[in-house]
């Protein structure tokens, strides 16, 4: 198995703790924020309303108070919103939500969401808006909104039905995992993909930036940005988490698309390397029940080395639309409750890899938490969590053979996939241009 250099920053191992009396201390986020550098300004906008809404207004809405406060995971923000006697309303067609007090108001903009519905649609539907064109924001494809109680989800696909199922693109956290989007684009765009599922909605955890944190403090309500799901709802009013919703409705948005069921679903995330210039893409193929089988991933081979996996044509097809955005691959798995298995990917197959008990064999890269990787070879440990199982399973119903890759994609990459795809769009228009 190669070997990479074990040089873990000295961010990701200095101590650190939390002070629960100081509201601007990140905890859940402070990989991605202070190390990782994610950029979450395009995210969420906070104003303070010059004027009160009407009763009339916020009886239209759906008080959300209770749910916040009994689901919140930060003692500090519970309690903040509870002394300064704060309700909180969520406005599910627009998808805002407002804190109302005595004197004034707030309103938190999905200001992400917004921008991604103007850029296929030229404005915000409040409606299924049925299929239409994409046109310059995405060649070929045409796109369809579609409203639900956690902000909606973007439908894409190509406008002429290909003879054969083409790979499917899922992007379950598209406003968290900066750039995201960005790269379910370009793969569209370069065909490796024919069709794509966007969430539009927040997973309730996805911090604010300094400025709005700044504007909240003079307005006297200082937020700990350690976990903002005081503000849009991790959990439907049943507790359900909102983050699985597209997992649970693929079923729906196959049938809304009416295209085959595919047999590949590349389901894209961002994540923190294990280095500050990670370029490898983590590939998970499931780290919950039902386990995978090594038998159904291709031909495996025990070596002095280690072992050898000769991808089956289905998963080879996968990591080679993959190796697009990085040549360099780890696929990761569980076979069992404490045997996990990880490859390495290189250029051309096979893969390298062996079997470890990732109990012994995996580390945090921060105190405390679950950002784990694997010392030997210095690669994030992201074998798939509990929606990459709800998904292969909703997808296996549909089509017994269907395989889901969970694609972990460093920031690098993700960045430098962005710049790529903005090149793709004004080769594009230069081309169009001179027609």
């Amino acid at each position: 198995m190669p070997n990479r250099p074990c040089g873990i920053p000295k961010l990701f191992t200095c101590p650190f703790t939390v002070d629960l009396s100081a509201p601007f201390r990140r905890h859940l986020n402070r990989l991605e924020v202070e190390i990782g550098r994610e950029d979450y300004r395009h995210l969420k906008r906070v104003e303070l309303l010059r004027e009160l809404p009407t009763e009339a207004a916020f009886a239209a809405m759906e008080e959300i108070t209770k749910r916040l406060l009994d689901h919140t995971q930060n003692n500090y923000n519970r309690e903040l919103l509870q002394r300064l006697g704060i309700r909180v309303y969520l406005d599910q067609t627009h998808y805002a939500v407002y804190y109302r007090m005595a004197d004034r108001a707030l309103r938190f903009i999905a200001k992400w969401r917004g921008q991604v519905l103007h850029q296929f649609f030229g404005q915000s539907p409040l409606h299924d808006s049925g299929w239409r064109p994409c046109g310059s924001a995405l060649p070929g494809f045409a796109a369809r909104f579609l409203p639900d109680a956690a902000g909606g989800v973007v439908l894409l696909r190509r406008q002429t039905a290909a003879e054969l199922p083409e790979p499917l693109i899922t992007a379950t956290h598209g406003p968290y995992d900066p750039h995201t989007l960005d790269v379910a684009l370009y793969l569209l765009r370069s065909g490796a993909a024919g069709s794509a599922i966007i969430n539009l909605g927040f997973s309730g955890r996805e911090p604010l930036t300094d400025d709005n944190l700044e504007k909240l403090k003079s307005w006297g309500i200082p937020l700990n940005p350690s976990n903002i799901d005081v503000i849009y709802p991790y959990v439907d009013a049943d507790g359900h988490p909102l983050c699985y919703k597209l997992e649970e409705g693929l079923r729906q948005y196959f049938a809304l698309m009416e295209i085959p069921a595919p047999q590949l679903l590349l389901d894209i995330h961002g994540c923190v390397g294990a280095t500050e210039q990670d370029d490898c893409l983590v590939v998970g193929l499931g780290g919950f029940p039902p386990y995978p089988k090594l038998q159904d991933l291709g031909q495996l081979t025990t070596t002095p080395e280690g072992l050898q996996l000769q991808p089956a044509p289905l998963l080879q097809q996968g990591l080679s639309l993959l190796q697009q955005l990085s040549p360099q691959l780890a696929v990761e798995l569980c076979t069992a409750p404490h045997l996990g298995q990880l490859f390495l990917l290189q250029g051309a197959p096979p893969l390298l890899g062996r079997a470890f008990d990732p109990r012994s064999g995996v580390r945090s890269l921060l105190p405390g938490e679950e950002r784990t990787f694997v010392p030997e070879v210095n690669i994030r440990w992201l074998p798939g969590a509990g929606g990459n199982a709800l998904q292969r399973l909703e997808a296996r119903k549909l089509n017994p053979g269907a395989l889901c890759l969970q694609v972990e994609i460093p920031t690098p990459v993700r960045r430098r996939i962005a710049l790529k795809l903005r090149e793709l769009a004004i080769g594009e228009s230069l081309t169009a241009s001179c027609l």
